[in-house]
C-alpha cells in the first residue's frame, strides 16, 4: 500500500517523467524534468528503493561530507509533486531517476501505483535519441502514444516500432496496458555533437510539452543557454572543413524534407506560443514565441569534444551526399514511445547508425516539424 501523508488533492495532474541514460542523449529529457522542479519549486515526496532497481557496480553511490559528516547519496527515483497556479490551474507530479538495472516490470507497476493514488489524468515520458539532424536548424520532437484514441484526438502518432527498448518504452506500454493515457514525447540530439548538456533539446522538449498539456512553462535563462551553445558549436564546426561541410549536407536534406511544413500549420502553431508567451509576460530569456531556433549553453563553448561520432570514436563525421543525408532523414520521423527512439540507435548512447522509429507526428522545438534518422549503440 502507498501511503502519501502530505500530499494535498492534486488538480487534474499530470505525470511527467524522465530517466538518465540510454534514453536520454545529451541529457536533454531529465535536464527538462529537473528544470521544471527547479522554476516551480517541486517537493519531493517519494523516492523508490534504490536496493530493488539499481546495480550499484553500475550506478555507484555517491559520498559527499556535510557539515563534516559523511554522507551518501544513493541512486534512485524521486518523484516530487508541483503546485501551478494561474486562470487554468493544474499540477504536475515529476519522475526523475537513472534507468533500472533491474526488475522493470515492478519498477513501472511501482511508478503506477503512485500515479493511481494520486489520480494522474495523463502520463508524459520524455525522452532524446542520437539522430542525422543539423545543429542549425531547430530540433526535431515526435510525439508518440500507444493508444490509437488519444493519437487521434491528440494528434500524435501512433507508435508502430519493432525493436530494442528501455525504460520509456516499456513503462509507456505498462501506462497503456493499465489503462493509463501515456505518451512520449522525443528529441533528436545530433549525434557529431552528442555530449551533455544540450539546452537546445531540453528547450524543444519543453515547448512541446507546454503545448501538450496547455500550462506555461517558465524558461529562466534557457532559451539564452541555447543561443550560447549553438554558438559554440558553429565556432567548432567552422573549424573544421569536414565537419562544416557534413553539416551543411544535413541541413540541404533537412530544408528539402521540411519545404511542406513551411506553411499554415506550423505558423499558427507558432502563433499560438506567441500568444501564450505574450498574455503571460514572459521575463529575461523567455522570448514571446519558441526560442528554439538558436543553440544554447555556455558549456557549448567546450573544446572539440563536442564534435565526436560516439559511434566509433570518430572527431569528425564520415562524409554524407546530400542525397543520401535526405534519405535518412526523410525516412524517419523521430523516436516512439515506448522504445528505442530510433530504428537502430539508442537515444543516449552509441551509434549504429539506421532509420529512426517511426512517428509522424514530429515538431520541432519552436515550429517547423522535421525528421532525423537516430544513430546510436543498441
Amino acid at each position: 500500500m502507498i501511503e502519501l501523508e502530505g500530499v494535498p488533492e492534486l488538480i487534474d495532474p499530470v505525470m511527467v517523467a524522465a530517466f538518465e541514460g540510454w534514453n536520454d542523449a545529451g541529457d536533454a529529457a531529465s535536464t527538462a524534468v529537473g528544470h521544471l522542479d527547479r522554476e516551480w519549486k517541486g517537493e519531493v515526496f517519494a523516492a523508490l528503493d534504490a536496493e530493488d532497481y539499481y546495480d550499484f557496480q553500475v550506478n555507484r553511490p555517491n559520498v559527499f561530507v556535510e557539515g563534516g559528516v559523511r554522507k551518501i547519496t544513493w541512486p534512485t527515483t524521486r518523484l516530487s509533486v508541483i503546485r501551478v497556479t494561474g486562470p487554468k490551474p493544474r499540477d504536475l507530479v515529476l519522475v526523475r531517476g537513472m534507468e533500472p538495472s533491474m526488475r522493470w516490470r515492478s519498477f513501472c507497476n511501482e511508478i503506477l501505483g503512485f500515479a493511481h493514488e494520486l489520480g494522474v489524468e495523463m502520463v508524459v515520458i520524455l525522452g532524446a535519441l542520437l539522430g542525422d539532424t543539423p545543429h542549425t536548424r531547430p530540433v526535431p520532437v515526435s510525439g508518440v502514444t500507444s493508444d490509437p484514441d488519444l493519437a487521434r484526438t491528440m494528434d500524435l502518432e501512433e507508435t508502430r516500432y519493432e525493436g530494442p527498448t528501455g525504460i520509456v518504452g516499456i513503462l509507456q506500454e505498462a501506462c497503456t496496458h493499465a489503462g493509463v493515457p501515456a505518451v512520449s514525447l522525443w528529441a533528436a540530439v545530433p549525434h557529431y555533437v552528442s555530449q551533455p548538456p544540450n539546452p537546445k533539446a531540453t528547450l524543444a522538449l519543453l515547448n512541446r510539452l507546454e503545448d501538450l498539456i496547455g500550462l506555461r512553462i517558465p524558461l529562466g535563462e534557457l532559451a539564452e543557454d541555447a543561443r550560447a551553445w549553438q554558438l559554440g558549436v558553429d565556432q567548432l564546426a567552422a573549424e573544421d572543413s569536414e565537419v562544416a561541410e557534413y553539416v551543411q549536407s544535413l541541413e540541404e536534406a533537412r530544408d528539402t524534407a521540411e519545404l511542406p511544413e513551411a506553411s499554415g500549420e506550423a505558423i499558427a502553431r507558432e502563433f499560438e506560443r506567441y500568444l501564450r508567451r505574450r498574455d503571460g509576460q514572459p521575463g529575461p530569456g523567455q522570448p514571446g514565441g519558441h526560442a528554439t531556433g538558436s543553440g544554447s549553453g555556455a558549456d557549448g563553448r567546450e573544446s572539440g569534444s563536442y564534435l565526436r561520432d560516439s559511434a566509433g570514436g570518430r572527431t569528425r563525421p564520415p562524409k554524407a551526399s546530400a542525397k543520401g543525408d535526405a534519405e535518412e532523414t526523410d525516412s524517419g520521423a523521430g523516436p516512439d514511445p515506448g522504445n528505442r527512439p530510433d530504428s537502430g540507435s539508442a537515444p543516449g548512447s552509441g551509434s549504429d547508425s539506421g532509420s529512426a522509429p517511426d512517428s509522424g507526428s514530429t515538431s520541432d522545438s519552436g515550429s517547423d516539424t522535421g525528421s532525423g534518422s537516430g544513430s546510436g549503440d543498441e
